[in-house]
């Protein structure tokens, strides 16, 4: 039988959680985004911060922290305390980069406490009009043709973008080459003037320019078809199997957040998600709502890890 004293130690060590969570919320908090003020990953931590700011009835402050593709919030987030009041909205870099850059001082799954995935944001697969293909088999047969002549852009090295490129030359046996620009837009603008062939953009940037002729789509990224662009199969269903990649988001604590604060912040998200005016906003970024449970999302990091893993090592993709 456990002497007094172990049970009286064992009841100081837990008590003070108990009270914290049943205290909380009781100060502003703060949700850390690794990425710039205006992006989408901005726009939809702003936007559900302001819901949890109603329901919790605390302010909820957005804190950008962009830099070394999104590493410096990463690690901001994970060293802070674990106390309900520092939350991160994080990206798919943080399953990419722990395959790009090998010393970091956090780790993907272990140092975060996940409570819901939030969105989904689907790629679109577009080429320069002035390019026969129509179908991604037809570009597959065009690519491999051509050897080391079709160029495709991207945000920058390490980006989704570029991984979604280095993903489709592995699955498709062809050697299309990376042009990493700084930023979407300068790759945008020369897929749009011709001095690249292939992208893989965002829907929001994408679609318009589609519809306006001045690109063709050959298919969508995600899952399953694309709500903001029914008429596009996706890439696994236009032939590439295994073919998967969306910018996804979602909301994670630093390790060791009380459970009950963390059960929580996932109803309230949750709830969150479901409600008319945000879901409209996040469609206008061409994000598809989309939750799952703690431990589900942890899953899914895990997987995303492994997948990312996989791409980088086989294409041989690094960060400069």
């Amino acid at each position: 039988m456990p002497s007094v004293s172990r049970c009286v130690l064992a009841l100081a060590l837990v008590l003070p959680a108990i009270v914290q969570a049943q205290t909380w919320p009781a100060k502003p908090i703060r949700i850390i985004v690794p990425l710039a003020a205006g992006g989408p990953g901005d726009v939809l931590a702003r936007a559900i911060g302001q819901k949890l700011a109603d329901t919790l009835a605390q302010p909820v402050i957005v804190d950008n922290r962009p830099g070394a593709n999104g590493n410096i919030g990463h690690e901001a987030a994970a060293r802070s305390a674990p106390d309900g009041y520092t939350l991160l909205m994080a990206a798919s870099t943080l399953t990419i980069n722990p395959s790009l850059y090998p010393n970091l001082t956090f780790d993907a799954v272990k140092s975060f406490a996940p409570i819901t995935l939030v969105a989904v944001t689907p790629l679109v697969l577009v080429l320069h009009p002035s390019l026969p293909p129509r179908s991604v088999k037809e570009l597959t047969t065009f690519a491999s043709a051509r050897p080391g002549q079709v160029l495709y852009g991207s945000a920058g090295n390490g980006s989704t973008l570029h991984l979604a490129g280095e993903m489709f030359n592995t699955l498709a046996q062809v050697k299309m080459v990376h042009v990493p620009y700084k930023g979407v837009v300068g790759a945008f603008s020369d897929l749009l003037s011709g001095q690249i062939a292939v992208m893989f953009p965002g829907a929001p940037i994408a679609l318009p320019q589609v519809r306006a002729g001045k690109l063709r789509a050959l298919a969508t990224t995600g899952d399953a078809r694309s709500p903001a662009a029914p008429e596009l199969p996706t890439v696994a269903e236009a032939g590439l199997k295994g073919f998967e990649v969306t910018v996804w988001y979602g909301t994670l604590a630093p390790a060791g957040t009380p459970v009950s604060i963390v059960g929580r912040l996932h109803g309230d998200i949750v709830k969150a998600l479901a409600q008319p005016d945000l879901r409209s906003r996040f469609a206008a970024l061409g994000a598809e709502p989309r939750h799952n449970s703690s431990d589900e999302f942890a899953a899914y990091l895990r997987a995303d890890l492994g997948k990312w893993a996989g791409v980088v090592k086989a294409s041989g993709a690094r960060i400069d």
